[in-house]
């Protein structure tokens, strides 16, 4: 396992990221309860947007959030997961997690079709829930069927009126995939050094 140093942790960097750009998006809203949807049209996901040239709006919609709850409850599931993750991978491999999975879940949103505008970080989260699951179930010896189930289980829960559900899916899918990958790729090392150590 891995732990971010005490100096430097990834988690409360994107936190803070975070909400330095809300409080930027209310400022230019005048309103700091709730984005004005033009803030939200030109810095979150614009599909049209991003159709035709912008593509920078896929990274950078990870950091607009439509009001201050969609806030405070993306990233108290942030520091859940994200304090996991530090713990479970090295700080490449959680970038890695953290924007592939939020990139994954932002490229699906394109298929809601041109006028679909999105905001937040919720893929990016599920990616780094998915990869903590997954890791987890492998390290202790468990079948993944049920680190699958329980993904799945949460991402409906999760599900509703108003919700990307599409970024939610691509954000879950590619962490569950890197997650899997990594816990394989450690397994080999571990193999290996033992039957090194004792032949």
């Amino acid at each position: 396992m891995y732990r971010s140093s005490k100096k430097f942790m990834l988690t409360y960097v994107i936190i803070a990221l975070n909400m330095i750009f809300y409080v930027y998006a209310a400022v230019l809203s005048a309103d700091f309860v709730v984005i004005n949807y033009h803030v939200i049209h030109d810095y979150g996901q614009y599909n049209y947007f991003v159709m035709n040239g912008w593509y920078w709006q896929l990274f950078t919609a990870m950091f607009v959030h439509a009001n201050i709850v969609h806030l405070l409850g993306n990233m108290f599931f942030l520091l859940i997961f994200g304090l996991r993750a530090e713990e479970l991978f090295a700080f490449k491999e959680y970038f890695a997690i953290y924007f592939l999975s939020g990139l994954a879940g932002n490229l699906l949103t394109l298929l809601f079709g041109p006028f679909m505008v999105s905001a937040g970080a919720s893929g990016a989260i599920f990616g780094l829930f998915g990869a903590c699951t997954i890791y987890i179930k492998r390290a202790v010896g468990q079948s993944i069927m049920g680190a699958l189930l329980f993904s799945f289980f949460w991402l409906m829960m999760s599900s509703g009126g108003n919700v990307n559900n599409l970024a939610h899916f691509g954000g879950l899918v590619v962490g569950l995939l890197i997650g899997y990958a990594l816990t394989s790729r450690r397994e080999l090392r571990a193999v290996y050094e033992y039957g090194y150590a004792y032949p």
